[in-house]
């Protein structure tokens, strides 16, 4: 992973995981984007985007979509056009939640964690430069992820950081909580 970098334009998330085995539940994860305006930087988003959900303005799309982890490289893929969001907006999280698929569940009935689904991953680009690229397994526990903060300085300047923090939250209590205070 890397640390903080200025001037961002358009920005790339990616997720990639493996499917389950045969006869096994399916794992769906998924990419979601709290947007934050400057009246309330940590409460409740001004956008939140999803699978099934887009930005009113469209400087934030799903690309790609997998409820599987079927196919090479990434399954979901989200691109991020800081620099055409307008100026009250200025802080973006990126995280990634765990969806139930069917009777999917891990060891002993419990939801499923990070540590039950295998080859996970995301990437963070811009252009053909890789920004960060790890795993979840700092967060083995977690039912869901934050995964990244972009911030608007006071010039105008998007920045960002990997902030990796596991959550134990179903995706609505997620998208409640994946922004506040750390």
């Amino acid at each position: 992973m890397t640390g903080v970098r200025k001037g961002l334009a358009k920005v790339e998330f990616a997720l990639r995981w493996d499917p389950s085995p045969a006869g096994a539940p399916g794992s769906d994860l998924d990419i979601v984007a709290a947007v934050y305006g400057a009246a309330d930087l940590y409460g409740a988003p001004v956008n939140l985007v999803h699978f099934g959900s887009r930005s009113p303005d469209g400087t934030i799309t799903l690309n790609r979509e997998s409820q599987t982890g079927q196919g090479f490289g990434f399954d979901e893929v989200m691109t991020f056009e800081l620099d055409r969001m307008g100026s009250d907006l200025r802080r973006v999280v990126v995280g990634v939640v765990i969806q139930s698929v069917g009777a999917d569940t891990g060891a002993a009935g419990r939801a499923k964690t990070f540590a039950d689904i295998a080859g996970t991953g995301f990437r963070i680009r811009e252009g053909h430069t890789d920004l960060a690229q790890s795993d979840f397994a700092s967060v083995p526990s977690a039912t869901a992820a934050t995964v990244a903060e972009f911030t608007r300085d006071a010039s105008g300047a998007w920045s960002f950081e990997v902030r990796l923090r596991g959550f134990d939250a179903d995706p609505e209590e997620f998208a409640r909580v994946m922004g506040g205070v750390r």
